[in-house]
């Protein structure tokens, strides 16, 4: 049964990176357990490997008594010197055990379990001392399987698991796949996948960076900062140590070579690549691009920048859902508010302040009531419900509100009646009369005189036309 254990222990020692006394270790508990399942549990069993002869060794250890009650735990004097004469009452006597091929196949099996449980105990440790140090680098692997949503990868040795939420949104691997992730954890005397990875994580990008670029990983050309919205788009600041090298350029590589390996890598993310610099202004500046900006003011205390862009720029520079402002804000570590020329503008009018001193108005409203020429409190504690109605979500009882909100801060009588539309030209009135008038009467005549009105009018507008030529023509 253990002819072969010498060479056994060598090969899985060999193959596996097992410490070998680790090893032997297990296969002496693993005997020990199985010959007391044979022999009986009360039994004291003691197990040693022999190194010379390359095979396990069992003894069991008896007390001497004169009468026996107890066959598993004791021996009489008589059987006992037949082992050793010189042996006495109440001594401990240890007796090989030639017998343990024979442990029965019960025996054998838990001899066995034994023997992989502590195999698996050794694999992982094995596991752990092998990675605990590539701990922040990119490792290879292929797809094995997904359970749940979590990528299981094979990196040769061992599995890995990529969790769903690490992958990259709307990018899909199959099995077999060939992928490369950022290892983040290496957990220890887990029965679970040792092996964290992440494909969202930001050291993910610098890392694949450093690959592609020589520069970066020389040293030259060095990554200030990082933010990602994984499988979008991220920002990179990169800043060189050598006033000859372009750390932009670097990255982007001849033709965009570089950056579009990084790129492909990660699906189609797109990367933008912006110069870092020490003043905040010019970094902002940089991190908005490709937007243009006309101004940044700093409040350094709070840590935040006013951006203000020309107006046609500020969708670009704030991105789809904010994500340009937001991933320029995480690339700073400041807050940055982006604002158009107008609206600066318009905060400086003390009308416009006055307007969003009111309960309920923001900026987005006062911009609207700018639209419509209501200019300050004032003028919106004057107006007509309809001069608000036709503003974007605001309603009849909205636009009372306000109304009311402006009277009241202005110290008017709030309950004073509102108009509901407002006709400041008197024409206008005099025109609507006159038509209620001739509405009252027959219809025909109405609309002859309109027809009449019609051809004098075009008679009129031919000869402006004809003398219109003829001056030309002089």
């Amino acid at each position: 049964m253990l002819s072969d254990l010498k060479r056994i222990i060598d090969q899985i020692s060999r193959d596996r990176g097992f410490d070998r006394k680790l090893l032997i270790g297990a296969i002496e508990e693993a005997v020990q357990s199985a010959a007391k399942k044979k022999l009986g549990s009360r039994r004291e069993i003691e197990v040693r490997y022999n190194e010379e002869y390359g095979e396990v060794e069992v003894f069991q250890f008896r007390t001497v008594v004169e009468e026996v009650t107890d066959e598993q735990t004791e021996i009489d004097l008589a059987a006992a010197q037949v082992l050793d004469p010189e042996v006495q009452l109440g001594d401990e006597l240890g007796e090989k055990m030639d017998n343990i091929a024979d442990l029965g196949r019960i025996a054998a099996q838990s001899a066995k379990q034994v023997i992989i449980h502590k195999m698996k105990d050794a694999e992982r440790d094995v596991i752990y001392e092998m990675f605990q140090d590539r701990i922040g680098e990119v490792v290879s692997g292929i797809v094995q399987r997904f359970e749940r949503g979590n990528m299981i990868v094979n990196l040769g040795r061992t599995d890995a698991v990529l969790p769903k939420d690490q992958q990259i949104p709307k990018r899909s691997f199959k099995q077999g796949d060939r992928v490369r992730a950022y290892l983040v954890d290496v957990r220890r005397g887990t029965k679970d996948a040792q092996l964290l990875l992440s494909r969202t994580h930001d050291q993910f990008l610098v890392k694949l960076f450093e690959m592609e670029v020589p520069e970066i990983a020389e040293g030259i050309v060095k990554i200030m900062g990082v933010s990602r919205d994984p499988g979008f788009r991220a920002k990179i600041a990169v800043s060189s140590t050598e006033t000859d090298v372009d750390p932009v350029g670097a990255c982007v590589g001849m033709k965009g070579s570089r950056v579009q390996n990084v790129v492909q890598e990660l699906q189609g993310e797109r990367v933008d690549i912006v110069p870092w610099s020490p003043d905040p202004a010019k970094y902002a500046y940089n991190a908005l691009a490709p937007a243009q900006v006309n101004m940044v003011l700093v409040d350094e205390d709070a840590k935040s920048l006013l951006v203000i862009v020309p107006n046609d720029q500020l969708s670009l520079a704030i991105g789809r859902q904010g994500q340009n402002v937001r991933l320029a804000a995480k690339l700073l570590g400041w807050r940055i508010d982006v604002k158009s020329e107008q609206r600066y503008a318009n905060l400086e009018d003390p009308g416009y302040q006055s307007l969003l001193a009111l309960s309920g108005v923001e900026e987005a409203l006062a911009d609207q009531l700018f639209s419509r020429n209501i200019l300050s409190t004032a003028m919106l504690a004057n107006a007509a419900i309809e001069d608000l109605t036709v503003l974007r979500a605001i309603g009849d009882e909205q636009a009372v509100y306000l109304i009311q909100a402006a009277r009241k801060s202005l110290d008017m009588d709030p309950d004073a009646p509102i108009e509901m539309k407002r006709v400041d030209d008197e024409g206008e009135q005099e025109i609507e009369q006159e038509v209620d008038t001739m509405t009252e009467g027959e219809g025909h005549p109405v609309s002859a005189q309109a027809s009449e009105d019609t051809s004098e009018t075009t008679s009129e507008d031919s000869v402006v036309e004809d003398g219109d030529e003829s001056d030309q023509q002089k």
